[in-house]
This record gives structure tokens, C-alpha cells and sequence, in this order.
């Protein structure tokens, strides 16, 4: 009789004992969590609705107020969610804060616009703009690339063994000094089924789109490898330019050269400006930092560049179909004139801005 009421006392007891330390834990950390998600839970609720709307296409539905509240709504809701992780509160409100804040993050820093808006956009102004803030970075490029041509020339002419040190072998073949008229002749004309053709083309192709990648890429040495370069690589083309003209075919030449070579030369252009206006910016941030000055002209230059992968593509058709279909002089000549035409008047004169 005594244990009995020994065990009742000690279980009446036991309801009004002190909590254990584990209950005490637990039961101050709920009333944590309710507290901190009453004070907040209005602007999560408000947030989460306006996100609804939007993500359905329904914007037109949203308030203004709630439009221009959508930043600070999510700037609260990551807020929350930082303190939640840092006093570890229950993990169903983190994990609710967390997918909140991912979904407002993409309404309020992700893309606005889809790849076709984006790419007319680019090409509707973007693209040329970028173009013409180049300024003076253009026409240093094109003084580089003018000098190269003549500096090629004059070396070769003073003495032809310079030529095999200018010109790639793979380019040589039969074009090396002291070929016969009929063999530059026949280099030009008539042969657009035969492989050799096909191979010289495309490994000129090859070279000029190295180029280009490399005269962006080296802006950042301060544009100084991008000059060397494009010296270096129009070198080449004035060292053939003489030995087409020594057998009198230059016209001839620069014909075949203009179905695709407007396009790839401007393309070359462009890309040589990109590097140097990188490197200038780097050279004379004025009164920003070396760091910002570049990425401010990168940021164009990358834009430029996006162009010039474009134009690359145009010359590889032209050269591919171009070739094959027109062998005369005088058409190669309308369709090179044509192109570069094209490109100039959108450049410089299309003048639409783009949003």
C-alpha cells in the first residue's frame, strides 16, 4: 500500500516538476519562430501574391504600389531568410523563405527579354552603336592594318625571299615569286570544283578568324600584341598583292579576294579596334580605375566582338557559295563593293538606337 502511493505521488509530482532543459530549448525556439514569422509573415504573404501575378502573366493585374514595393519586398524576404538560416529556426520556414527569394530574384534581377527581343535589339542598333563608340580606336586599327598591307609590299619587293617568311606555306602552293602569269592565272579562274581551291580557302578563313579572336583577346596587354598583329597578318596580304601585281592580275586578285573579303577584312577591323580600345582604356582609365576602365570597355568590346562572329559566318558563305558561282572580275567586284557598302551604311549611318 505504501509503494502504490509512493508511485502516485511521484507521478503528481513529476506533472508539476521543473521542464528539462531540452523542453525549455524547444519550447523558446517555437515561440521564436511564431514571433519572428507574425512580424514578418505580411510582407512574405504580400510578396508571395504579387509573384503569383507575374509569374502567370498577369502583371497588368499587379498595383503600381505593389510594383514599385516588389525590391524592397524581396530585399525583406532575403533578409529573413539570412537571420532564419543564422538562428537556425525550423527548416520548413527556411526552406519556404528560400524558394520565396529564388523565385523574386529572377523577377527582379533576371533577364527581361527573350533571346529573339535580345537579338533585335543587337542587330537594331546595339550592334552599331557599340561600333561607333569605338571612335578613335577604329581608326588607329585601320592605319595599323593600311601600314601592314604597304610595309608587306615594300619588303617583298626589295627582296622576294621575305615573302616564304610572310606567307604560310600552306597559303604559298603554287603562288610563290616566279610563277607564270598562266599559273597565277589559273589560281584565280576556272577551278572552283578542285580541291586545292577549296582547301585554300578555308584555311584562309581559318586565319582570319584566328586573327580576329586573338586581336580581342591581346587588347588586354594594352592593345600592343593586337597592333603587332594586325600589321603582321595584313603583311601577308600585301606581300600576295605584289606578286598577283607583278604578273599584272592584280585586279584580277583583289576581285577574288572581295567576294569574302570586305567582310572578313572589316570583320578584322572591328575586332583589332575591340582589343585596342580595351588596351587604351587600360592605359588611360582617367578618372577610373584601371579594373573599371576595362570592364566598361570590355563590356563593349565583347558586344563588338558578338558581331564580328556574325560577319565571320557571312564571309564563310560568300566564300563557299560566292566562289563556286561567280567567276569573273568585274561581278566579284560588285558583290565585295556591295558588302562593304552594306557594312559602312549600317554602321554609320544606321543610327536607330536600341532599347
Amino acid at each position: 500500500m505504501n509503494s502504490v502511493t509512493t508511485g502516485i505521488a511521484q507521478k503528481i509530482g513529476g506533472w508539476f516538476a521543473k521542464p528539462t532543459e531540452a523542453a525549455v530549448a524547444a519550447e523558446q525556439a517555437a515561440l521564436r519562430s511564431d514571433r519572428f514569422r507574425l512580424e514578418r509573415e505580411a510582407d512574405w504573404k504580400r510578396l508571395e501574391a504579387v509573384l503569383k501575378r507575374m509569374e502567370a502573366g498577369r502583371t497588368r493585374g499587379v498595383s503600381d504600389e505593389d510594383l514599385l514595393a516588389l525590391p524592397a519586398l524581396y530585399r525583406t524576404a532575403a533578409s529573413s531568410l539570412s537571420i532564419a538560416r543564422e538562428t537556425s529556426l525550423d527548416a520548413a520556414l527556411v526552406a519556404y523563405l528560400e524558394a520565396l527569394t529564388q523565385r523574386a530574384w529572377f523577377l527582379v534581377y533576371g533577364p527581361r527579354a527573350s533571346l529573339w527581343s535580345w537579338f533585335r535589339g543587337f542587330v537594331g542598333g546595339g550592334w552599331s552603336a557599340s561600333v561607333r563608340g569605338l571612335g578613335i580606336d577604329l581608326l588607329i586599327a585601320l592605319a595599323l592594318m593600311i601600314a601592314g598591307t604597304a610595309v608587306g609590299w615594300l619588303l617583298v619587293a626589295s627582296n622576294p625571299d621575305w615573302y616564304y617568311s610572310l606567307v604560310p606555306g600552306g597559303f604559298a602552293d603554287e603562288r610563290v615569286p616566279g610563277a607564270s602569269r598562266e599559273v597565277l592565272h589559273g589560281t584565280l579562274f576556272g577551278n572552283q570544283d578542285q580541291n586545292g581551291m577549296s582547301v585554300f580557302a578555308a584555311g584562309l578563313f581559318s586565319n582570319n578568324a584566328q586573327v580576329s579572336i586573338m586581336c580581342f583577346a591581346l587588347g588586354f596587354a594594352f592593345g600592343l600584341p593586337t597592333m603587332l598583329l594586325l600589321v603582321h597578318n595584313t603583311a601577308l596580304l600585301g606581300a600576295m598583292l605584289w606578286l598577283y601585281h607583278g604578273q599584272g592580275l592584280l585586279l584580277d586578285f583583289v576581285g577574288w579576294l572581295a567576294i569574302h573579303g570586305t567582310t572578313e577584312l572589316f570583320a578584322i577591323l572591328l575586332a583589332g579596334a575591340a582589343g585596342i580600345h580595351i588596351g587604351r582604356a587600360m592605359a588611360f582609365p582617367g578618372t577610373m580605375s584601371v579594373m573599371d576602365a576595362a570592364a566598361a570597355a570590355g563590356r563593349r568590346a565583347a558586344q563588338v566582338m558578338t558581331g564580328v562572329v556574325l560577319m565571320l559566318i557571312v564571309a564563310a558563305l560568300l566564300e563557299g557559295f560566292g566562289r563556286q558561282l561567280i567567276d569573273s572580275t568585274p561581278s566579284r567586284l560588285t558583290v565585295g563593293s556591295f558588302m562593304l557598302v552594306l557594312w559602312t551604311g549600317y554602321f554609320f549611318a544606321f543610327r536607330r538606337d536600341a532599347r
